[in-house]
């Protein structure tokens, strides 16, 4: 019998200041609002790794203001997807792998790359960008190890660590193939389900789900409805009932109300936390 995956809904980022009196209260003072945001997310997508970086007593601190249960996805660096754009990427994956992830132990989760729009498919690259990511612990640890150029040593303590994810958002038409759907199965990596009018689908490529939803996938939406909401709810519903973990940001325009979509989600999930 298959055991039920688990779906965590959350946002990408959590220090905007639309939230402030909207979805965090007023008064909430700034260096609060991660620990309130992960009382009521159950998942957030890190965006600061994007830019540059950072280091092991940041994702430690970021673990430690989040209830049991809690995950972080965390977003590679532009450096490798959009400066040197799947190529010759060894060393500074390694180097973004040494920099600290592994601080956060079992509140890791996937990480995801996100390429540029304007970056087309090339069967040799991303197949060679896919075999370099690492899948498991041991797999992190030796290219992790093969740092070069940091000032910091390598963080290679994996202590509570789990599963190693990766997903990855192509946002060019060329890689709306079989090819690429038969290549990220082959390495277990999940194709991102935007829920857009040009990227509609939401099949899986992986044993888990990753979903940043910036749609609804309709001409006419102006944000995510009640409806909306329930349709997710029982496509993610079942994804879990197949023994699928699902982790499902609201990444949209609208981001004032993503916290609320994200937690109208959970709630028509049936996952309740003791805010509720």
């Amino acid at each position: 019998m298959t055991s039920s995956g688990t779906v965590r809904t959350g946002t990408a980022g959590w220090v905007y200041e639309p939230w402030r009196g909207t979805f965090f209260p007023e008064g909430l003072v700034q260096k609060k609002e991660l620990a309130y945001a992960t009382s009521r997310l159950t998942s957030i997508e890190i965006n600061a790794t994007f830019r540059a970086n950072q280091k092991p007593a940041s994702f430690k601190r970021w673990a430690g203001e989040t209830p049991a249960g809690f995950q972080f996805s965390v977003k590679g660096p532009q450096l490798v997807t959009h400066i040197k754009r799947l190529k010759n990427c060894a060393e500074p994956l390694a180097n973004f792998f040494a920099s600290g992830p592994l601080a956060m132990g079992d509140r890791l989760g996937p990480f995801v790359w996100q390429l540029p729009p304007n970056l087309a498919y090339d069967a040799e690259s991303f197949a060679a960008f896919l075999d370099l990511l690492p899948k498991d612990i041991d797999a992190y640890l030796a290219l992790a190890g093969k740092a070069d150029g940091v000032k910091q040593e390598p963080f290679l303590d994996a202590t509570g660590v789990g599963t190693i994810r990766h997903a990855i958002e192509p946002r060019h038409s060329s890689f709306d193939t079989p090819a690429v759907a038969d290549l990220l199965a082959r390495h277990n990596v999940a194709r991102v389900i935007a829920d857009t009018v040009e990227n509609p689908s939401r099949d899986l490529t992986a044993d888990f789900a990753y979903c940043r939803l910036q749609g609804p996938a309709r001409p006419d939406a102006a944000g995510y409805a009640e409806a909306d909401i329930k349709d997710w709810a029982a496509t993610m519903g079942a994804w879990r009932d197949a023994g699928h973990d699902v982790f499902a940001y609201f990444v949209h325009e609208d981001k004032l109300h993503a916290p609320a979509n994200a937690i109208a989600l959970r709630q028509a999930l049936g996952i309740k936390l003791p805010n509720d």
